[in-house]
């Protein structure tokens, strides 16, 4: 199983009236962790867009447990936690730069055609993304 791991400075603007991250950032994080691990593992979002191929999340699930705050460093941990043909389910693990954990969690996504928004098989439809999703996701434990 494969994992990326991708470092964010925390900006000022990402922090709340309290000094900590506000949650909603996140997610974009996870965003930039996942985007990051589709580089790693040899593709890429725009392409797909560009044939008219989107991926939406269809749910995100995350735990917070430490606030990050500005000035830290967090490493975002993104792999592949579940994949079935269809869905895609990634997982996520943000730590600071001292090694707290701060939010573990999931996005699930589906690919859809672009002109009708319809779900479509990853497997058939992306045959290449297929056989490296399959390879690299989660061992079941």
């Amino acid at each position: 199983m494969k994992k990326s791991v991708t470092e964010i400075e925390v900006r000022y603007k990402e922090t709340d009236q309290m000094g900590v991250v506000h949650h909603s950032n996140y997610v974009v994080w996870c965003e930039v962790g996942r985007t990051h691990l589709i580089k790693e593992l040899g593709f890429n979002y725009a392409e797909m867009e560009s044939d008219g191929i989107l991926s939406p999340v269809t749910a995100i699930n995350l735990g917070y447990k430490y606030p990050a705050r500005y000035g830290d460093t967090v490493t975002i941990e993104t792999w592949i936690e579940r994949y079935d043909g269809i869905r895609v389910v990634y997982g996520y693990n943000i730590v600071n730069g001292d090694g707290v954990q701060c939010v573990t969690g999931t996005s699930e996504h589906v690919c859809v055609k672009k002109e009708s928004f319809r779900p479509i098989s990853i497997r058939k439809h992306l045959p290449d993304w297929h056989a490296v999703y399959e390879r690299e996701k989660k061992e079941v434990e």
